[in-house]
């Protein structure tokens, strides 16, 4: 059965994007700081150990739900990420140039409607969730799943956070925590 699974690197504080994060500077000052627990290593060009299975798990997604605001950060993924259909929850129609990627589609009615398309296209693989808001409401609404969160050892002191606002108090249980050098990476359950 799918999942609904927030994928998200976040400082100790709490920041998912540092000061200034704005259409033209995606995620704010210093945030790729967030990603350094991507880096390579080795020949290969490629992350190794726990970093390339954490990857990995991610890109086993089977569909992304993203919000719009991140969404048209990043250009959509140009219509691309990691070859699952995208889905966008929006209160307003795409702009025009949305059309030249057919795997993304908005979704204007609701939280609840958009989870049911992602779940029905990635079949029985996981849904990726992106994005503050997207989170937040998938939580008040009840269909966010599981946590994915790489905690970084940064203190951004400013920023967009996670969790700025929730409906009223969450428990999740720690399914598994894989620490690094780089980051703590915690997954959480939402209970019930």
């Amino acid at each position: 059965m799918s999942s609904s699974v927030l994928y998200m690197s976040m400082s100790l504080d709490g920041y998912i994007a540092g000061p200034n994060d704005q259409p033209g500077n995606p995620g704010g000052d210093r945030f790729m700081r967030l990603h350094d627990w991507f880096s390579t290593s080795g020949d290969t060009g490629q992350p190794s150990g726990p970093a390339e299975e954490l990857i990995a798990e991610m890109t086993a997604t089977g569909a992304v739900l993203v919000g719009r605001r991140t969404a048209e950060q990043v250009d959509h993924y140009k219509g691309d990420h990691h070859g699952v259909p995208i889905f966008v929850l929006s209160h307003r129609p795409p702009d025009p140039s949305v059309a030249n990627y057919p795997s993304v589609t908005y979704v204007s009615d609701g939280i609840a409607s958009a989870m049911a398309q992602a779940k029905a296209a990635a079949g029985n693989r996981d849904v990726m969730v992106h994005g503050a808001y997207t989170a937040q409401r998938a939580l008040e609404a009840g269909v966010l799943d599981e946590l994915m969160i790489h905690q970084i050892p940064v203190l951004f002191g400013g920023g967009r956070r996670l969790f700025d606002t929730l409906p009223s108090r969450v428990e999740l249980e720690i399914v598994r925590v894989i620490d690094t050098p780089a980051a703590t990476h915690i997954r959480y359950r939402v209970r019930p």
